[in-house]
């Protein structure tokens, strides 16, 4: 669902992954087991109605993010929006790539590196909605 969903766009070497399950109590001690087992971790990130695991390279590098969500929401993520959108305009993924680029040499910090970007994924994501007839809501997921 991330940078490396969109063909051609410059991205971070992580995957970042979504799933859906009907609600979030459906990933079940044993579910959770099996991610351990493929090496995923559990972080409490403070998103809402949302789980997040992380999985990392031998190096201690993060190599994919993965988040799950319950199906009822995967039609109007936010998150889809915004791939499909940089899927459909390329002049809106270079824009986005142009930002990504910008950012990541001017910080090390994740939380300022992504907070930043907000301003061009709501630009992304209201096109989007707007196009399919959704109400707009806003990107940054607060607690």
């Amino acid at each position: 669902m991330g940078s490396t969903s969109v063909p051609g766009l410059a991205a971070k070497p992580v995957i970042d992954l979504m799933t859906s399950v009907n609600t979030l109590d459906d990933v079940t001690d044993e579910r959770v087991a099996v991610l351990e087992r493929l090496g995923y971790r559990f972080e409490d990130v403070g998103m809402p109605n949302r789980l997040f695991y992380f999985r990392e390279k031998a190096q201690g590098e993060r190599s994919h993010h993965l988040h799950i969500v319950t199906a009822d929401t995967w039609p109007t993520r936010n998150e889809r929006l915004f791939r499909d959108h940089l899927r459909a305009h390329p002049e809106m993924a270079a824009e986005y790539e142009a930002v990504k680029r910008r950012l990541a040499a001017e910080t090390d910090d994740g939380f300022t590196y992504t907070k930043s970007k907000t301003e061009v994924i709501q630009r992304g994501v209201d096109a989007e909605r707007t196009a399919r007839g959704l109400p707009l809501v806003t990107v940054w997921e607060e607690v």
